[in-house]
């Protein structure tokens, strides 16, 4: 199973959790019934990873949500769901997404999740990055997603949240993300594997640089909102297909790069239209970038 857990943004959402299936309007996405718009955030993750796992031809995400626009009700929802039931569902993958940085209910989740018979691979972006890093367990993750900002965050070693990160790391551009990268390693605030996204995507193991992507050149891309939970989504489902952590972070880069490149996206494009390109991105690339050159 893959299980991607985050909120919503609309405090009226209940906790939801099932299997993920695609609206018959083609840019909501269905669970236990209820609709959600793929818009961004942990929205368009899911959706991303639901278009992969659909090409791959593997079951399809299981979600846990709720509603939360800051007070904490939904993120708390999700916490407790996964620490009384992560061993029932023992899932293969956990990719944990928008919450609020709850330290304490991070830090309980890690020790239910300790508890699953075969441990999951860990994946967190956003919220669920920032609880991980404040509370220790960076090191426990499998993978994170940040992009330059949230890099400079996981590399201060006394910030607890990116709002209080040093201004010499907050002025940082992606351009120094290996000194970064280096710095967030020492300090015991990365996860075993980076994909630091950005105008160039650097996936990075044990303080080093592996690998640096930054074609195709796609601009537009930095101004579109969900660009960057795409690609989250992306190498959730590739991880779960059993893809190298690395392997599935650069074949995540290139697929969301050229997904851009073929749906000509603009500042003003809806991600669902770059959502959409990914079986014809994967169709035509992934063989000559995996070697997985059957579906």
């Amino acid at each position: 199973m893959l299980l991607i857990a985050g909120i919503v943004p609309d405090n009226e959402y209940p906790l939801t959790v099932g299997k993920v299936t695609q609206a018959e309007d083609g840019r909501s996405l269905l669970t236990d019934g209820r609709r959600i718009p793929c818009a961004q955030g942990t929205a368009a993750m899911l959706s991303t990873a639901l278009a992969v796992t659909k090409y791959l031809g593997l079951e399809a995400p299981y979600a846990v949500l709720a509603g939360d626009t800051g007070s904490g009700t939904g993120t708390r929802q999700i916490y407790n769901y996964l620490i009384k039931n992560i061993t029932k569902l023992s899932p293969q993958v956990l990719s944990l997404h928008y919450c609020l940085p709850i330290l304490t209910l991070m830090q309980q989740l890690h020790l239910a999740v300790r508890e699953v018979p075969q441990k999951p691979l860990l994946i967190a972006d956003a919220g669920s990055m920032y609880a991980a890093k404040a509370s220790g367990l960076a090191p426990q993750f499998d993978l994170f997603t940040p992009d330059a900002s949230e890099l400079a965050f996981l590399a201060d070693p006394e910030a607890i949240h990116p709002a209080y990160i040093s201004n010499y790391l907050f002025e940082g551009d992606i351009t120094k993300a290996p000194e970064f990268i280096q710095q967030a390693y020492r300090i015991n605030g990365a996860a075993k594997v980076m994909l630091v996204k950005g105008s160039v995507d650097y996936i990075a193991a044990h303080g080093q640089v592996l690998e640096k992507v930054d074609e195709p050149n796609v601009p537009e891309l930095e101004c579109m909102g969900g660009t960057g939970d795409t690609i989250t989504g992306m190498v959730s489902a590739f991880i779960y297909a059993g893809f190298a952590l690395e392997q599935a972070a650069i074949i995540s880069a290139k697929a969301n790069r050229t997904a851009g490149l073929v749906t000509k996206v603009t500042p003003a494009s809806h991600v669902g239209e770059l959502i959409q390109q990914l079986p014809r991105v994967l169709k035509e690339n992934l063989c000559s970038w995996s070697g997985l050159c059957t579906r």
